[in-house]
């Protein structure tokens, strides 16, 4: 009865991480580019009740008798799956169809990763404009540089084609191509990547290291449309779905909880 009291209780605090983890998906419902995360379980170790497993004329039996410990959160992975595009008409929205990230220069210089294409164009310190998120960082080309503009460029007459180059038009309506583009890097293993809040990531050894769109032939290069944001990939009936089931595997695991403490309060009554 003690082994039901432990087990059913790595059950609760199981079941209390997937509670947090809906909480956070519902949080963000309507952060841009945020993907949903799910929680993945794991048996603890088992205990083995008979050595021999033998009936009572000696034969074998055909199954042992061993009885688990209880469970475990073994993962929070993270879906990746293309989120619905959002018609904004922002001059620097963008929307990334495919599995491409756009690279972000972060406060302690390393290179972060983000699917939120909501950025804005600053004036820097050179008197030009440089495009940023909205927090201040740098968004980076395929070369890993801050996109900066001169200060005679005016950035209204900047457009952008499918595969995020940056054209510019001159003073016959035409636009030429400046020889930037948006940084787009994909990874081996995206679930992988180091969450750091504010829809950023990092590269981590899980993840692998980033394959630069436009420099690495083996990739399948992603198409960015100007004037959209991606929705977050979090779905309220899938949520609350899923927030049903956990806590009633919570309140089954409590009720376990009681039923063995009436156990042992029965056997700690009983008389010779």
């Amino acid at each position: 009865m003690m082994r039901a009291l432990w087990t059913a209780a790595s059950g609760m605090k199981a079941q209390q991480t997937s509670m947090d983890n809906i909480s956070n998906n519902l949080a963000n419902i309507n952060t841009t580019g945020f993907k949903k995360e799910t929680v993945g379980f794991q048996s603890l170790l088992y205990q083995t009740l008979q050595e021999t497993t033998t009936n009572a004329n000696g034969e074998p039996k055909p199954i042992g008798a061993q009885v688990g410990l209880g469970v475990k959160v073994a993962s929070i992975s993270t879906s990746f799956d293309q989120g619905t595009p959002m018609e904004t008409g922002g001059d620097f929205d963008f929307l990334i169809q495919g599995k491409g990230l756009f690279m972000i220069e972060m406060p302690d210089g390393s290179t972060g990763y983000t699917r939120n294409g909501h950025f804005v164009m600053a004036i820097n310190s050179e008197g030009g404009m440089s495009l940023t998120t909205s927090e201040g960082y740098s968004v980076l080309d395929g070369q890993g540089k801050p996109i900066k503009f001169e200060p005679d460029v005016d950035v209204s007459k900047l457009n952008f084609d499918n595969y995020g180059n940056v054209m510019y038009e001159d003073n016959n309506g035409n636009y030429q191509n400046t020889g930037v583009t948006l940084g787009l890097a994909q990874f081996n293993n995206p679930s992988g990547l180091e969450k750091r809040g504010d829809s950023y990531y990092s590269e981590t050894e899980a993840s692998g290291t980033p394959r630069i769109e436009g420099q690495d032939p083996g990739l399948k290069r992603s198409t960015v449309k100007n004037g959209y944001l991606e929705a977050s990939g979090v779905h309220a009936v899938d949520e609350m779905v899923d927030m049903i089931v956990t806590q009633r595997a919570y309140e089954m695991n409590s009720k376990a909880i009681t039923a063995s403490d009436e156990m042992l309060q029965q056997a700690n009554n009983l008389r010779s």
